[in-house]
């Protein structure tokens, strides 16, 4: 019997799933999730694992043009890296545009006790506030760059507010919320990541870090410092949370995490053991979460835009916006209906796993109307 299109089209996409699934299935069993030994860090787990709803907050100086954060910069063909407005035909030219944007960055609207509140009444246990994205504008008060919100170069650097991070953290605490230290391992500000002497092609280190091993330990230096300045100076941290999975091990690459390395395949191992060691010691109990990188600095997973097929068998966290994109870009953002968040968050609880929903205000640091009236409804 000849097959109609509608079957064979159905038929090719069955086989897809279960591809995928297989090849899920694969990586599960090489990289097996590895459950903590440490008892203030299973406590904090199983705590966290009944938080159930999280906010996770992107916003930097990207949001003054409306642009995706920090992909803009990178000089890879993706429709997430797309450049626009008058410096988007000149990468080099639209970098160094792109690094003045501090200079008139000021959010004076900026009010974290109304962002907490809404969060707080909408069911939310928990916030992860992006502290420094692949861009490196800082948006604390690093002693380690310039290249931060409270720089005297910075518009915004006089306002009483501006050490962003400690404002958030300190505000959604005193509504009874945990906090998590969002923060990214690539650093493309910092000449010991994208070093001058070679023009960047991908999201990648520009150098081979074994050839050149010296800066490469600058670099390494300069993550653990920065994360220490976040471990010691800002209150109780429950998670830190870190992003920029191509900056790993070679012994964690798995299929899927192979190509980020791109055409050079250069191995950008920061040293997480140091890091997580100086971490708990700051911060004992903290939760881990080295994102893909499967090992035992993740301890929960994190799917992002995505919930599981099937109940994994570790902790998991669905990370997924309520707009487009991980912040309030403009007027043309849209965003998804309170019915379709509660459904969502009902979908991963059931499945055993957290919601973290991706909201972020706008460049006067104000959350959009719609956003509010989401969280309200939610409520």
């Amino acid at each position: 019997m000849k097959k109609s299109p509608i079957t064979a089209l159905i038929l090719i996409l069955l086989l897809s799933v279960l591809a995928g699934y297989s090849k899920l299935q694969a990586q599960e069993q090489e990289f097996p999730y590895i459950w903590p030994t440490d008892s203030a860090v299973k406590a904090k787990l199983n705590q966290w694992q009944d938080w159930k709803f999280g906010v996770i907050i992107h916003w930097g100086a990207y949001s003054e043009w409306g642009v995706v954060e920090s992909w803009s910069l990178c000089p890879e063909n993706e429709s997430w890296c797309e450049r626009r407005g008058p410096y988007a035909d000149d990468y080099f030219q639209y970098v160094k545009e792109y690094e003045k944007i501090r200079e008139t960055f000021n959010p004076v609207k900026f009010d974290p006790q109304k962002w907490a509140k809404a969060c707080s009444n909408a069911g939310m246990k928990y916030v992860v506030f992006t502290t420094k994205h692949h861009d490196g504008f800082c948006m604390f008060d690093s002693k380690y760059t310039d290249y931060k919100i409270t720089d005297k170069a910075s518009a915004f650097a006089q306002n009483p507010g501006s050490n962003v991070a400690n404002e958030v953290f300190s505000t959604f605490r005193k509504e009874g919320m945990a906090a998590g230290v969002y923060f990214s391992k690539p650093d493309w500000h910092s000449d010991d990541y994208w070093w001058p002497y070679f023009p960047p092609t991908d999201r990648n280190v520009n150098y081979d870090p074994e050839k050149y091993p010296e800066r490469w330990n600058r670099f390494q230096d300069y993550t653990y410092k920065q994360l220490e300045e976040l471990m010691s100076n800002y209150g109780k941290v429950d998670i830190l949370w870190l992003d920029g999975g191509w900056v790993r091990p070679a012994g964690t690459l798995t299929e899927e995490t192979r190509p980020w390395l791109g055409r050079n395949q250069w191995v950008q191992d920061i040293n997480m053991p140091a890091i997580a060691a100086m971490a708990r010691r700051k911060q004992p109990g903290l939760l881990i979460v080295d994102r893909t990188v499967h090992g035992e600095f993740e301890n929960y997973r994190t799917p992002e835009q995505q919930i599981p097929d099937k109940i994994p068998a570790y902790p998991w966290e669905s990370c997924i916006t309520l707009g487009d994109s991980w912040y309030s870009t403009g007027p043309a953002e849209r965003y998804k209906s309170s019915i379709w968040a509660i459904q969502t968050l009902i979908k991963i609880v059931a499945k055993g796993g957290n919601f973290l929903l991706g909201i972020g205000p706008d460049k006067t640091g104000e959350l959009v109307p719609e956003v509010y009236q989401r969280l309200k409804e939610i409520g």
